[in-house]
């Protein structure tokens, strides 16, 4: 479901560099912090070279800290492995306009070795994994996901320069579903949702949300592979926006102690016509249109099953465990329920649009990594016909249930421990995002925070 006005064809890229319209191509991969990496090519050495070989980059990109450091313990990137190159063979599914960079168009890749396998730590490829096997059962997942930013009027210079406190949000109040406010940043808003409709994006809306300069732009559910592209080039896209704005945003998970940054997943699964009807949703009971099929229960079963232990998935940063806080809209206990936004899981729509949300992920989600965790946990339900525990009617946030883990450290002891992990992704990809995650607790663990200096240094 994309707007294909902002695709592009090899052949129409051809022409549009032949007319002068584009001279510059950016090739890009997804990094283990969803970010996009790769280089701005000039556009004739693109089709001469680039197109029907790819393009190499150093291996490292799979393999570093949030700050680009290079660091220990990965087995497919290392000073003894000698830091070479992997190859980031281009999707032309995802060719199109870059419309907020002059001249520019984008495309992403996938990363293969040298001789044509693929590099299996690279998010994108965990998530087609997933995928095709879900597509082998005669289904395909849809998924939509909800971002939500602050948006700031200091530069990214500026708030560097300020070591990022006393930063000036766009908005001064709780603006949530507020037409004023959303207006007060309107031009920004609206250059962003227009740049996304002309790179071929379906946008549907924006809203207001309730921290201080917090927004939210919705846009339609796709497959899920062109979701997660979407997502990671609507990121990209929307800082660089906002740079050239003169402004700033951020999508970490929490950025104070008021409302937190939210990414809700919203998945459902869909026949591809191998025992299912093709585009019609298995999830749905046919004399029910707003309850779940058998089928239906058992993709969510999997998915409180095993949400703790893919916890590190949708929680892949110190910052991200922050939002797990009661009352506050981020879930902190595993449980579903109809349209009940204390629960992780939450059921809404009905008939054909009847799907799950996940209310897990913040904004700072690698998306293929969680959507990965998702259908992989839906698979192993289904297969296994899980039984769907009955749905939680009121307050979660009381209930007696099993807790999203609150720290990162419990999230990646569950990880490293499960052994659906290990059959499911591979002891390859587990220890690869267990190391990402031992990373970022080393760096937090040996720094001094503002809180520490606050609540010490006078006091001791």
């Amino acid at each position: 479901m994309s707007n294909n006005h902002g695709l592009l064809t090899l052949e129409a890229l051809k022409g549009a560099i032949h007319q002068g319209e584009i001279d510059t191509v950016v090739v890009a991969i997804t990094d283990m912090q969803g970010r996009l990496q790769g280089k701005r090519l000039a556009a004739r050495y693109f089709l001469n070279e680039v197109a029907q070989h790819g393009t190499e980059g150093c291996n490292y990109l799979l393999a570093v800290d949030v700050d680009m450091n290079t660091v220990d313990g990965y087995a497919m990137s290392s000073w003894e492995r000698g830091y070479g190159d992997f190859v980031m063979a281009p999707d032309f599914d995802t060719l199109r306009w870059a419309p907020w960079q002059p001249g520019s168009a984008l495309m992403l890749a996938d990363v293969q070795w040298d001789d044509g396998s693929d590099v299996t730590a690279s998010p994108r490829q965990i998530l087609r994994k997933q995928l095709a096997r879900l597509s082998d059962m005669g289904m395909d997942a849809f998924v939509g996901t909800e971002l939500e930013f602050i948006v700031f009027r200091d530069t990214y210079e500026e708030a560097w320069d300020k070591g990022y406190r006393h930063l000036v949000p766009a908005n001064q109040y709780n603006v949530d579903y507020s037409l004023l406010g959303t207006a007060r940043v309107e031009p920004l808003l609206r250059r962003i949702r227009n740049s996304m409709e002309g790179a071929g994006l379906y946008v549907e809306s924006v809203k207001g949300e309730c921290n201080l300069g917090q927004h939210e732009i919705a846009f339609r559910y796709a497959d899920a592979l062109t979701t997660c592209d979407n997502h990671v080039i609507y990121k990209e896209g929307a800082k660089e926006i906002a740079a050239e704005e003169g402004m700033a945003l951020t999508f970490m998970a929490k950025f104070n102690e008021r409302e937190g940054n939210s990414c809700h997943i919203h998945i459902s699964v869909r026949g591809n016509g191998d025992g299912y009807d093709e585009g019609e949703t298995v999830m749905v009971d046919p004399s029910d249109s707003h309850a779940l099929s058998p089928l239906g229960k058992s993709f969510v079963a999997g998915q409180l099953a095993h949400m703790r232990e893919l916890t590190l998935l949708s929680a892949p940063n110190i910052n991200s465990y922050k939002r797990f806080v009661p009352g506050s809209f981020a879930p902190t206990t595993v449980a579903w329920g109809r349209d009940n936004r204390t629960c992780a899981v939450r059921l809404v729509g009905h008939g054909q649009g009847l799907r799950m949300e996940n209310r897990v992920p913040g904004g700072d989600i690698n998306p293929y990594l969680a959507s990965a965790g998702l259908v992989a946990a839906g698979i192993d339900g289904i297969e296994r016909e899980l039984e769907l525990e009955p749905e939680l009617v009121g307050n979660a946030y009381d209930a007696d249930l099993p807790k999203v883990p609150h720290t990162m450290d419990a999230a990646l002891e569950l990880w490293e421990a499960s052994e659906f992990v290990r059959s499911t992704f591979g002891d390859d990809v587990r220890d690869h995002y267990a190391n990402m995650a031992r990373v970022e607790l080393a760096g937090y663990n040996s720094s001094v925070t503002d809180w520490e200096l606050r609540r010490n240094f006078e006091r001791f």
